[in-house]
């Protein structure tokens, strides 16, 4: 995927999306780095959401909860989903293909997600900027 077509996104999401380009972080929450992969932790309250970032990288996520989210795929029309506990989603790119997206829980229930990148795949890792380090989560981080 890439982006093609545009969507209004309105200023604020527009701006959102132009500083956070290149944002290499797929998630809230770096859980371990290996030569091989990267593990992320998504936690999203009612309301919450996921600026946008970039992914590049074959990857996998997994619905730890079920709910509904909203996303802006590559500046398009807002997407709903529906997730259930479990679900789980590979996705591939081939060399120049990203995708761009936010992700926003406009359900009732936390939604939790495990995403797992790979950092050997047909495009280059981002950089992560240095303060995103592994690190453990904080207790109760998996209640709701």
């Amino acid at each position: 995927m890439s982006a093609d077509s545009r969507f209004a996104l309105g200023t604020e999401l527009e701006a959102e999306l132009q500083r956070n380009e290149f944002n290499p972080c797929v998630g809230q929450v770096l859980l371990s780095e290996s030569p091989r992969s990267r593990v992320w932790f998504i936690r999203l309250e009612p309301g919450e959401r996921v600026g946008f970032h970039r992914h590049v990288l074959d990857y996998f996520w997994t619905a730890l909860t079920a709910g509904k989210a909203r996303s802006h795929v590559n500046g398009g029309a807002p997407k709903t989903s529906e997730y259930f506990a479990g679900q789980t989603q590979h996705m591939t790119f081939k060399r120049g293909e990203y995708m761009l997206h936010d992700l926003e829980n406009i359900g009732s229930d936390t939604l939790l997600f495990i995403t797992v990148e790979h950092l050997e795949s047909a495009n280059e890792p981002l950089p992560l900027p240095p303060s995103v380090t592994p690190r453990g989560l904080d207790a109760g981080a998996l209640q709701s």
